[in-house]
């Protein structure tokens, strides 16, 4: 049986881009993401079209990561089983991993404890590029020993102990949600206080009314970019492309399938979604690639390119301030 994932029709091409329309689950409205000293991010087209960034690059690494991992059994989800990654202890406790952390294999759990094995480990065998420019395919390979999700999310190795902090990887596979057409739906509401509504507002107490602005669109649109150049220029071989390749569709398919309540007040569908470039490309359903994965993830580890067990144990001892 081949494979569902037809990997001839990528062979030469620079990059795979998805794009899938997608709208309100219910209703007619949707809550962007903020941030904290703009909120909305609006913008206006040279056309006068006003647009708005529903979900930005760095969130949808965050979620498409998410996908990934099963909170309720604390593992990743079946298929992806055998998918090196690094866990963090503390009292023989579980408090992270590598998946979970936003900076990855750079988060402080991982690197900045006490318990320097694992950074050792990293140093001593990134150490050729203490001097000299950096060798991206022997990253590439130490990356996916460790966390194979590294290569598709990108990482930033910022300690000057590791080659002077010049370690970093682009995203393979990156991600945003727009909307365009937009228009404001101004409303709000009041915290009621049923005891005090003349209470102390500052201390939690009393009435307190608030607004908030919610969108409609004529268009939402969440677009895929994945970079199958920069995965072709890591040199690890064919069947670590395919699995690549097979990760980065399974997360966009089960982000698309599962993953779209981004917000409480922002639950979406998908009407369609489209393969622009190449277009001769067809993408395989969730199902396809969830049957599909373990093979790909049996084929590289039989090569010995994974961590060995593929699940590396760091100790953090509490050295939080």
């Amino acid at each position: 049986m081949g494979s569902p994932v037809d990997f001839s029709k990528l062979k030469d091409a620079p990059r795979l881009l998805i794009e899938a329309d997608l709208q309100p689950i219910q209703g007619t409205r949707f809550q962007p993401t903020g941030f904290p000293d703009l909120g909305a991010a609006t913008y206006t087209l040279h056309d006068g079209t006003e647009m708005l960034l529903v979900e930005s690059a760095q969130s949808m690494a965050n979620r498409l990561e998410a996908v990934c991992w099963d909170e309720a059994k604390g593992d990743l989800v079946e298929p992806l089983r055998g998918l090196p990654y690094v866990v963090v202890k503390e009292d023989g406790k579980v408090i992270t991993n590598s998946l979970l952390e936003s900076h990855r294999l750079n988060s402080p759990y991982i690197l900045e404890g006490k318990d320097k094995t694992f950074f050792e480990t990293l140093k001593k065998e990134l150490g050729a590029m203490e001097k000299g420019p950096v060798d991206l395919k022997l990253l590439a390979s130490v990356l996916l020993k460790y966390d194979a999700n590294a290569l598709l999310h990108g990482v930033f190795l910022a300690k000057s102990d590791l080659a002077g902090g010049r370690l970093r990887l682009p995203r393979s596979l990156s991600a945003f949600i727009e909307a365009c057409g937009v228009t404001v739906v101004a409303n709000g509401g009041v915290k009621m206080d049923r005891v005090d509504p003349e209470g102390d507002t500052a201390k939690g107490f009393g009435h307190v009314p608030y607004h908030r602005d919610e969108y409609t669109a004529e268009k939402i649109t969440a677009y895929f970019n994945l970079d199958l150049k920069q995965i072709r220029s890591f040199g690890l071989g064919e069947n670590v492309e395919r699995l690549l390749i097979g990760l980065a569709l399974y997360k966009i398919q089960k982000f698309l399938n599962e993953g779209l309540r981004l917000r409480t007040a922002c639950d979406l569908e998908v009407k369609k979604t489209t393969v622009t470039r190449p277009q001769t490309f067809q993408l395989s359903e969730l199902k396809e690639l969830t049957d599909e994965l373990p093979n790909l993830i049996k084929a590289v580890a039989s090569e010995g390119k994974f961590a060995k067990p593929p699940i590396t144990t760091v100790s953090f001892k509490g050295e939080k301030t």
